[in-house]
């Protein structure tokens, strides 16, 4: 297979403030590889018809307010876990 997962026909918002286009992300080894039409396959083909897609988004609000008290490197969340 040429691609780790294809997530296919999702509605993909990809954080430059446009509109919404339906379309597919490749990815292979852990990195984004295309976003768009992909033609290649997958090891893992993810059908996301009727879903919302948004690659490379990472969610790093959070509310550690406390952290600060037993954590010195206050580090984000996606290290985590």
């Amino acid at each position: 297979m040429e691609f780790d997962s294809v997530i296919r026909g999702g509605t993909i918002y990809d954080g430059h403030s446009a509109e919404g286009f339906v379309g597919d992300v490749a990815i292979k080894d852990g990195r984004i590889v295309a976003v768009g039409e992909v033609v290649g396959q997958g090891r893992e083909e993810i059908d996301a018809t009727g879903k919302i897609v948004t690659p490379g988004f990472v969610d790093i609000h959070t509310h550690y307010d406390g952290q600060v008290t037993w954590e010195h490197t206050l580090a984000p969340r996606p290290t985590m876990g």
